[in-house]
């Protein structure tokens, strides 16, 4: 009888289609920008094998670090393919906020060097086999997230933006009406003193003399780096208005979930 039932049990397993198990790797890639060296990471599930969107991700001012490891793993898991971009070179790192004030100014400081280094990720992101390249998106954070609205506000070939906490201390001029190809995601902290409130007016007169498709959403309570979980203890080590907020960052998740769904969906 147990024979029977073992056959009969075994018999239903192997008419069961096998389900993909998600299999999220990640690939260290040196790309370069003119005579600059790069390096970055293509983060992508290999339990799909279909062409996907791919998404640039923009580090914050301290450079690739974990917490950009971890959102390209779940926008990968989303069935993404990730790419997080090197914007200081040789992959630099900072410790310190004087160290990452220097490196994202040297490049905030010049247009030029910004979306030359944010192009040359692109064109690295497009040229990956499982990447649909005519469905190419951004996030970015903080530092990350002026250069992605920037990138879209010179017209960028990009479906979507998103920008996380960003700064709105922008560098590039103001866009003409019809030239914004992205639809632009902001997710800030409505208590981050670190972007002031002419700022956002600036933005939006901007963006709506331009005729763009953008969205502003701001979190109570929520200050500057509220996505990343070692935000509160950076901000006590050195004293800045940085904290980590689970509730905001679960419904800004949601939100740049939303706007991919729709600017990817055939």
């Amino acid at each position: 009888m147990k024979t029977k039932l073992l056959g009969a049990l075994l018999a239903i397993l192997l008419t069961v289609p096998a389900v993909a198990v998600a299999a999220i790797t990640e690939t260290p890639v040196t790309y370069k920008d003119g005579d600059t060296a790069l390096s970055g990471f293509v983060v992508v599930d290999t339990a799909k094998k279909a062409q996907r969107p791919g998404i640039i991700v923009v580090h914050e001012w301290w450079g690739i670090t974990k917490h950009m490891h971890n959102e390209a793993r779940r926008l990968a898991r989303q069935g993404y393919v990730a790419f997080i971009a090197d914007m200081y070179g040789d992959a630099k790192t900072a410790d310190n906020p004087t160290d990452a004030g220097a490196l994202s100014g040297s490049v905030m400081k010049n247009p030029q060097v910004m979306e030359s280094r944010f192009n040359a990720a692109r064109t690295e992101l497009a040229k990956q086999p499982a990447v649909d390249a005519s469905r190419i998106g951004a996030v970015g954070y903080c530092f990350g997230g002026a250069v992605v609205l920037n990138m879209a506000r010179a017209g960028a070939d990009l479906a979507g933006v998103a920008g996380f906490h960003a700064s709105l201390g922008l560098n590039t001029p103001a866009p003409a009406a019809g030239t914004v190809k992205a639809k632009i995601l902001v997710l800030n902290g409505a208590d981050d003193p670190f972007i002031k409130k002419e700022q956002y007016v600036q933005f939006e007169s901007d963006l709506k003399a331009a005729k763009a498709d953008f969205n502003v959403i701001t979190y109570p309570g929520a200050v500057h780096a509220f996505t990343n979980p070692e935000a509160t203890a950076l901000g006590k080590k050195f004293n800045l208005p940085l904290r980590y907020d689970a509730k905001a960052n679960k419904a800004s998740e949601a939100e740049a979930t939303k706007l991919f769904a729709e600017v990817f969906k055939k």
